[in-house]
């Protein structure tokens, strides 16, 4: 008897915005759309301001400097 075993990942891979949500994209496959209503600095934000992210760590979190925000990609999971 085989077992399936399915590995879920906590690291993002990439980032898109589409009307008034984030779309965070995990190295496992999975897609995690995110309201921006949630987070009013990136709500706020213009679309040039949006685009200027990077990962922190290996894809564990995402941080904007130049609006000070950082997201964990742990706590949008739970």
């Amino acid at each position: 008897m085989s077992i399936l075993t399915i590995i879920k990942s906590r690291n993002a891979i990439d980032l898109a915005f589409e009307n008034s949500k984030m779309i965070v994209f995990l190295e496992d496959g999975r897609e995690l759309s995110i309201p921006l209503e949630w987070f009013p600095r990136l709500r706020k934000a213009s679309a040039e301001q949006l685009s200027k992210w990077r990962f922190i760590g290996k894809g564990e979190g995402i941080h904007w400097t130049e609006i000070d925000e950082d997201i964990s990609i742990e706590n949008l999971l739970e």
